[in-house]
């Protein structure tokens, strides 16, 4: 027997990380994230033995061999734990179903969460095999281990065998396991970052902050016009609502109403009132996130936000080579008081089964989630998005609020029983009454098709316009038939890098507030959001909420006596697949039955969202079903909300290529943060012909620099890709 056993190998100070010390550090780390929802016995069992199979002398010598710099075969050891967990709930304890809660956890916590199905084949074929070496390593355990109070057997904790929402407790046993785990070997490793991670502002400060920052603000208004008496009504109807209970509520206020800042203030007070300890604003469109955390930044602070819409991607092994332990370490736990995120990487951290991901999602509990443009969220995964975010409310004391101009009928429709009998809140009950005070433009509806050509004409006659497409292709072809002998031409879509829509968008900003000749081609990346006031938009058919978005674009501040809005059929267009392609036509339907004036009216969308719902399978890919056979592989991988993979590709534009050399020398997160501005998205399937055909260059897996032309105006040209403009 060795004289100690470690976990880890030794640090800079030479420390060895002692293996006893680490197994009740992260026993009582979990169990404390575990507490807000009831899941503490459970989670302390699985910090307890997670790593079990490190009194394995074979893994001991595995770490001297690495410490030494000598190559070593892997040990694997997390399946140790989960295997005597199987012993003493399945065999021991007879409960058949019981022990997945903790061997689940505990066999994954470095390489993902198994199906429960195939692990118990894998446990007991183990078990036939190293049942004598699995007593031994309990028998030193028992040795080294001294633990005062040993929780209550989690089996006692009744829970039902085949439900969602024990699917989801084990992922949040998971979680809590996870983020433990990399914590106490983070403190190990890097007790300086550890540190770094404590000095958050509290939300009571935060809603501090806010209330003087507001007092600034609205000193700074002048209260008399239309909109601005919308919005003031729509902030006091925030700051009434927030005292109400926990629970669903809907924040609905017309493009331009305030609900970015009234929106955040309900969240704040809210969270102050009923003890929440967190706040997370979850917007679908990457080109507006980081618009809405600089006005976050502006009102609390710098310190005050944690942005965060893509990850640097970690080894999900259990290596203990130092390097890939930093990168992994580096990954966000949302341990912060307000977090602004997408969507995307919100909801599949929910399905997910890598640890990496899943490591934030026990510190959803007991927050404020808002979810902004809840309408975006793609209808085939509704089902099992909705379940989520129920079971998030009822079980770990979240309140959700879906907020948008275009509310979806999540509560009144027969195919979406996951909120059938939900009781959803109004904040601003009297909505209606706002979205007829704030009506600032015409719709009009262009009888026949348009060509790119007669379009081009109709906006070189126009001084200042927007025209948003449906695809990046149809930008393009407009940009084409516009030529180039206007230099006031703009284009946004996710042909640019962040950093170019940013200069773009200023500039833009810049011309319309002075008056200057401004015409902006854009794909959809500029409806939802993005703060641009034009006198006159042009928008291609599309679902009916994306065409009502496109119109917030659109005399916002009401300046004019009223705006014009467009809806125009392109002759040779272009659109998504899917169910965006469904909305145009169900839209299309409508705008024959009920244009113009009704696009004034809420009841329309409601309308448009039951018919959209009644001809789409919303759990398309029966996720449900598998989460029901605790099947975490197979729901991680149908789990999306971009249907299509897309790989980052760095392009040449501005401080690209030295924040590359920064992220090369030092692989971390902040350093891939830099890279951001400069990334965007290709489909994987594009990738293999681009390549041949010399446009992308490998930097590594997943991960690509533009070899092609960038242009100024279109940005990478020569790409056959055609996305819906929802990026990750």
């Amino acid at each position: 027997m060795f004289r100690y056993y470690y976990a880890h190998t030794p640090n800079a100070q030479g420390d060895w990380h002692d293996l006893a010390s680490h197994l009740q550090k992260v026993a009582e780390q979990a169990s404390a994230f575990a507490r807000p929802f009831g899941g503490e016995a459970h989670a302390a069992w699985a910090g307890l033995f997670h790593d079990l199979g490190k009194f394995n002398p074979s893994f001991q010598e595995y770490l001297q061999a690495q410490y030494r710099g000598e190559k070593y075969p892997r040990v694997p050891h997390a399946v140790w734990g989960a295997a005597l967990i199987y012993c003493l709930l399945c065999k021991g304890a007879k409960d058949p179903e019981g022990w997945k809660d903790i061997a689940l956890p505990v066999c994954g916590h470095h390489s993902g969460l198994a199906a429960a199905g195939l692990l118990a084949q894998d446990l007991e074929e183990f078990l036939q095999k190293n049942s004598e070496s699995l007593s031994i390593f309990c028998t030193r355990f028992l040795h080294w281990v001294r633990i005062k109070t040993l929780p209550k057997p989690p089996h006692l904790r009744l829970l039902p065998a085949r439900d969602t929402r024990r699917e989801f407790f084990i992922r949040m046993i998971f979680s809590a396991l996870v983020d433990a785990d990399y914590l106490d070997t983070e403190a190990h490793f890097a007790p300086g970052p550890a540190q770094v991670r404590r000095g958050w502002p509290e939300i009571p400060e935060l809603w501090t902050r806010f209330v003087k920052n507001q007092e600034s603000f609205l000193a700074t208004r002048d209260v008399d016009t239309p909109t601005n008496r919308v919005r003031r009504e729509v902030y006091e109807s925030c700051l009434r609502a927030a005292e109400g209970p926990p629970g669903v509520w809907r924040l609905t206020v017309p493009t331009g109403g305030g609900k970015t800042r009234s929106g955040l203030a309900f969240a704040l007070k809210h969270a102050v009132l009923h003890g929440k300890h967190r706040v997370i604003v979850a917007i679908p469109y990457t080109s507006i996130i980081e618009q809405t955390a600089d006005v976050y930044r502006k009102i609390l602070g710098d310190e005050a936000v944690l942005e965060h819409h893509s990850q640097v991607p970690v080894p999900e092994d259990e290596g203990q080579d130092p390097l890939a332990l930093r990168l992994r370490l580096a990954a966000e736990n949302w341990d912060a008081p307000l977090i602004v995120t997408t969507t995307v990487q919100l909801f599949e951290s929910l399905f997910t089964s890598y640890p990496s991901r899943a490591r934030k999602l026990h510190n959803l509990a007991r927050s404020v989630i808002l979810l902004d443009e809840v309408q975006a969220l793609p209808p085939e995964v509704l089902k099992p998005t909705l379940d989520v975010l129920r079971a998030l409310v009822e079980d770990y004391g979240v309140t959700l609020v879906l907020s948008t101009a275009t509310q979806p009928t999540f509560d009144d429709t027969p195919y979406l029983r996951e909120f059938g009998d939900l009781e959803i809140r109004e904040i601003v009950p009297q909505y209606e009454k706002h979205f007829q005070e704030m009506k600032r433009v015409r719709y009009e509806f262009y009888e026949g098709l348009l060509s790119w050509e007669d379009l081009a004409k109709e906006v070189r006659a126009l001084q200042q316009v927007l025209v948003v497409l449906n695809s990046r292709k149809d930008a393009l072809e407009l940009l084409g038939a516009l030529g180039d002998d206007l230099p006031d031409v703009f284009h946004l879509s996710t042909l640019l890098c962040g950093a170019h829509r940013r200069k773009i968008l200023a500039e833009v900003s810049r011309r319309l507030e002075r008056g200057m000749p401004v015409r902006l081609v854009s794909t959809q990346v500029v409806e939802a959001g993005v703060d641009l006031d034009f006198p006159v938009v042009y928008r291609a058919v599309g679902p009916l909420d994306r065409v009502v978005q496109a119109a917030g674009r659109c005399n916002r501040e009401g300046r004019l006596a009223e705006g014009r809005v467009v809806v125009f059929e392109p002759a040779k267009g272009r659109a998504p697949r899917g169910p965006y392609k469904v909305g145009l036509e169900k839209a299309r339907l409508l705008l024959k039955e009920r244009f113009p004036e009704s696009f004034h009216n809420p009841a329309l969308y409601q309308k448009y969202f039951q018919k959209l719902f009644a001809d789409i399978d919303l759990d398309k890919k029966k996720i449900q079903e598998r989460r029901l056979a605790l099947d975490y592989p197979g729901v991680a991988s149908l789990y999306r909300l971009i249907e299509e993979e897309t790989v980052l590709v760095l392009v040449p534009y501005e401080e690209a290529e030295n924040a590359l050399d920064d992220w090369k020398k030092r692989p971390c997160r902040l350093t891939w943060q830099r890279l951001q501005p400069y990334l965007i998205n290709l489909f994987c399937y594009e990738v293999s012909r681009l390549s041949r055909e010399g446009w992308l260059e490998p930097i590594s897996r997943g991960f690509y620099r533009w070899r092609g032309m960038y242009d100024e105006r279109m940005g990478a040209v020569g790409t056959e890709y055609d996305p819906s403009d929802l990026i990750v």
